[in-house]
């Protein structure tokens, strides 16, 4: 299975999950890395005072070459995969990618590690899993 892994680069458990779904056999997108080559996107990449924007300067700056450059790979694996896997904690983006999937009527398996504040709209989702053993046998399903 073709797997889209949304995270945020702040999450420690993300390098495990793709390595672990890999060795599982599926093929994953691994965003940190993805397969053009091109390094992970950071907003730091496109100016170090990206904290300190105006909401138009933020809008803007989504056409930044980078910015572009990301969003076309993300969405290209998004695109081309059969499923997500939600890996909590995580950001907006992360949600975003994975309500895409649900809507798109694809898989979506939310990884919950450690305690989280509950989230009643997860049962979009097709399944919430606690454990990587969880998760690898509910994209069996």
């Amino acid at each position: 299975m073709k797997l889209y892994v949304a995270s945020s680069w702040r999450n420690e458990y993300y390098p495990q999950v793709v390595e672990r779904l890999r060795e599982a056999g599926h093929e994953v997108y691994d965003f940190r890395n993805p397969p053009s080559g091109d390094p992970g996107f950071k907003w730091s990449c496109v100016s170090e005072d990206f904290m300190e924007w105006t909401p138009q300067q933020y809008r803007e700056q989504l056409h930044h070459p980078l910015a572009e450059r990301q969003f076309r790979n993300d969405i290209e694996a998004m695109t081309s995969c059969d499923a997500c896997v939600l890996v909590l904690p995580c950001g907006r983006s992360a949600h975003t990618e994975a309500g895409w999937f649900a809507g798109q009527g694809k898989k979506v398996a939310a990884y919950i590690p450690t305690r989280q504040e509950p989230e009643l709209m997860y049962k979009l989702f097709s399944a919430v899993v606690c454990s990587i053993d969880e998760l690898t046998e509910a994209l069996r399903e």
